[in-house]
Order: structure tokens, then sequence, then C-alpha cells
């Protein structure tokens, strides 16, 4: 018995074009190029970070910001004394006035330690008492030139503290002693140094400041 043909209906199979096969990838609006805003911490500290950057002020690299150099700076000025230097002396010749940190202190001090605020008034208009450890000092009213011996200008000059062994002498330009003494103990000790003596000389005894 012969039967009918099977008849096969075959759906065509249509490949997928390359564009089809591609996954669409969501569009970025972001730059890649772009840099996070730098966020500042708040109070003082932040104001003075801010202000560095938008400056371009540059400090020691060792500082992570321009407030950690200016808390530096605070901190160690109770303490600069002990160099036998005045608050504003230490200040200039510490080198923390050179380039942008005289600018990063005077944006900072007032802030974060006010109290020496003054001590930097005075230090960058170079108007300050100087302070004289023990030495031999030529008395002058100009400072020294480079390699020169240090100079003292004229004038009463005060130590005080706990002194044992302090010695000081006013000598000619010749050398010959004007005027000397030997304190084997002390708390208090002034001098007046002459505009006509030619050096004066100490050691053993506490920082020398000026008398007001």
């Amino acid at each position: 018995m012969s039967g009918a043909p099977t008849v096969v209906n075959e759906t065509p199979t249509v490949e997928p074009t390359a564009e089809e096969t591609e996954t669409e990838l969501p569009f970025s609006t972001e730059d890649p190029y772009a840099t996070e805003e730098p966020v500042y911490a708040f109070g003082p500290e932040g104001e003075i970070d801010k202000l560095a950057d938008e400056k371009g002020w540059e400090y020691d690299g060792t500082y992570s910001t321009a407030s950690a150099f200016v808390k530096d700076i605070c901190e160690s000025l109770p303490i600069s004394s002990i160099q036998a230097d005045s608050r504003p002396e230490w200040l200039v010749e510490s080198g923390n006035l050179e380039g942008d940190k005289k600018a990063i202190l005077q944006a900072g001090i007032p802030k974060l330690c006010p109290k020496w605020a003054t001590a930097l008034k005075q230090a960058v208009s170079g108007d300050y008492d100087q302070w004289y450890s023990s030495g031999t000092y030529v008395v002058s009213s100009k400072p020294a030139a480079e390699g020169q011996d240090e100079t003292i200008p004229p004038g009463t000059y005060r130590a005080e503290g706990k002194m044992e062994n302090c010695y000081w002498e006013r000598t000619s330009e010749a050398g010959e002693i004007i005027d000397n003494n030997f304190a084997t103990s002390a708390r208090k000790i002034t001098v007046t140094i002459r505009s006509s003596d030619g050096q004066f000389t100490s050691e053993g005894c506490e920082v020398w400041k000026p008398v007001k």
C-alpha cells in the first residue's frame, strides 16, 4: 500500500547579525580624567588647608597638610627660648618664614595659636629683641657680617634663673678688662654694656635679655 508523502514544514533559521549580538553597555557621563574634589576638615584647620590649596602655597614635605605645619610651629614656639633665642628670633633663624611658609603662618597662627601672633608680626617686620647665651660678642649696634664674630648692641641686659659659677666680663677692643664678676650662685644678674666697650663675654650664665 502506498501512503501519502509526509510533508515537513521547516522554518528557516535566521542567524543574528553582529550588531544584534553585542550587549548594549550603559552610557557613562563621568569624565575619566576628572579628579575628586578635596574634602577639608571642619574648623580652622580645614580653612587653612583650603586657603593653602587655593593659593598654591608650598610647605615642608614632611607635613601632610598646611595646618599640620602651623600646629607644629605653635607647639614649638613655647620651648623655642630653650635655645637662647627669642620667639621672633627663632622663627627667623629656623627658616620658618622662608618662601610660602611665611604666608601660611600669617594665615594660620591667628587661628590656631593667636597668643603668638605678636611674635610672628615682630619676626616678619624684623623689629624684635635678640637674646644672648654664653660666648664672646663684639659690641656693636650693627649686625655681624657673614663670617665675622657675633655682635651685641650696647645696653642693659639681665640674666635670670638658677645660676651657678656664672662669669661675665666687659673688655676693651684691646682685651683689657673693664669690669667683670664671678658668681658662684645667683638668681638675677644685670650688666650694662657701654658703646665704648670692645667685647662682652659670659660663661655659665642664663640667657641675657635686654632690659626695657
